[in-house]
């Protein structure tokens, strides 16, 4: 006679992969659980499996743990009062999400449930969008922009950029999806969302993350000879989404009046003029302190300070803030060798996903381009809830490219 049992790890992991499309509440829940089922498996030695990852054969491994390393011991050295300093510590502990994922999935089976349920918690978000955008009643949305930017559960920066990775990851997985007509199914999910960052989103870090994407996917669907149009497709795109989409077209006009307010007047009241004012700090910071930077959690003395030089009535900017560009931080923070390790991050996952079949490596890589590109305009990894929503991505797509096929038990032949 058999007994079922409930697989409270799988639960938890589904529960970390659904987690990051809903609110910061169920994140941080399920982040907690995560990472103690990981420190119990890893007590227990009962986590790891022959069909998982092979974690201590990854590059993601150590360049996660050499990240971690280098931020623990600016410590010693950061400018930062104590408590702002562990605050910022803890936010990059969020990249052992992505080595806790890939230990705690044993093999490919696994890592596609996980993979459904966080393809069911996106698509929730997507529907709820175009409903709130269709001006039907969305009782689950909590975001406080719910009504103005069509917003579910974050803010449309968030939601515009996590839709268009939900989007790549729908094309390039789409065989995964089962049933005889999944693969379309998964394609009009993907155009779906899409349509919902260029046509209902107002975030423009998610429309440039979308045109990204949308132009790597489409290179890679041409003949190797015509691969060159990748220097073009993404501006030819931006041109065609700027004649079609009203959305789009307001963001980015606004983007050229913001940034000539900011030249000519040095307005810094707008979007882009405070991006700019906290991207010329953080650069003279760097140039500063090139070595070692001026320690984890340092960005807000070290921006006060240098404004208090220029204006000695200037009042101090929020405790823990960031300035909107996940790159400069790092260099604030550790000096060029941070900006080293940012890319020798990113380098590293992209070195893993070598090794996957060609439609793992795709998604993994497309997250990872993501990535890349939000953290030019936004401290997406520092950030909350976007930034466990690519620590998680990036795991998971690792565990399933990387993991084997599940083994189907032995038959049981009756006595």
């Amino acid at each position: 006679m058999r007994t079922k049992t409930i697989n409270f790890r799988l639960a938890i992991i589904c529960l970390m992969a659904a987690s990051v499309g809903l609110s910061i509440a169920i994140i941080s829940i399920a982040k907690l659980l995560l990472l103690l089922c990981a420190v119990a498996a890893l007590l227990l030695r009962k986590g790891l499996s022959p069909d998982g990852v092979p974690l201590t054969k990854t590059f993601t491994l150590p360049a996660v743990l050499a990240v971690l390393l280098a931020f623990v011991l600016s410590l010693f050295w950061t400018v930062a009062p104590l408590q702002e300093a562990a605050g910022s510590l803890a936010k990059y502990g969020k990249l052992l999400i992505i080595l806790a994922m890939m230990a705690l999935i044993r093999d490919r089976r696994e890592a596609t449930y996980a993979l459904a349920a966080f393809a069911i918690a996106q698509l929730l978000v997507v529907i709820s969008s175009w409903m709130l955008f269709a001006d039907m009643p969305v009782a689950w949305a909590t975001s406080r922009t719910t009504v103005t930017h069509y917003t579910v559960f974050s803010g449309y920066l968030d939601q515009g950029i996590m839709s268009a990775v939900f989007a790549a990851l729908c094309w390039h997985l789409r065989d995964l999806m089962p049933g005889r007509f999944g693969p379309r199914i998964a394609v009009a999910v993907a155009v779906l969302s899409l349509a919902n960052v260029f046509f209902v989103m107002v975030g423009r870090s998610g429309q440039l993350v979308g045109v990204a994407l949308l132009s790597l996917a489409i290179m890679w669907q041409l003949p190797k000879k015509y691969r060159i149009v990748i220097a073009v497709l993404p501006f030819l795109l931006v041109a065609v989404l700027f004649a079609s989409s009203p959305a789009m077209r307001e963001r980015l006009t606004l983007v050229k009046t913001e940034v000539q307010a900011y030249s000519t007047q040095n307005n810094e009241s707008t979007s882009s003029g405070v991006r700019l004012a906290f991207w010329r700090r953080a650069a003279q910071v760097i140039i500063q302190r090139p070595l070692a930077g001026a320690g984890v959690g340092s960005w807000s003395s070290e921006y006060d300070r240098l404004e208090r030089q220029d204006n000695p009535q200037h009042k101090d900017i929020n405790r823990g803030s960031n300035p909107h560009q996940e790159y400069l931080l790092w260099g604030v923070q550790l000096g060029i060798p941070g900006l080293l390790l940012i890319a020798g991050f990113m380098l590293s996952v992209l070195r893993d996903t070598l090794k996957m079949e060609t439609p793992y490596a795709r998604a993994a890589q497309s997250a990872m381009l993501a990535l890349a590109v939000a953290c030019l305009f936004n401290s997406t990894l520092y950030d909350g809830l976007i930034g466990d929503f690519f620590c998680v991505v990036i795991g998971l797509l690792l565990a399933l490219g990387l993991s084997k096929p599940a083994v189907p038990p032995p038959p049981q032949h009756a006595t």
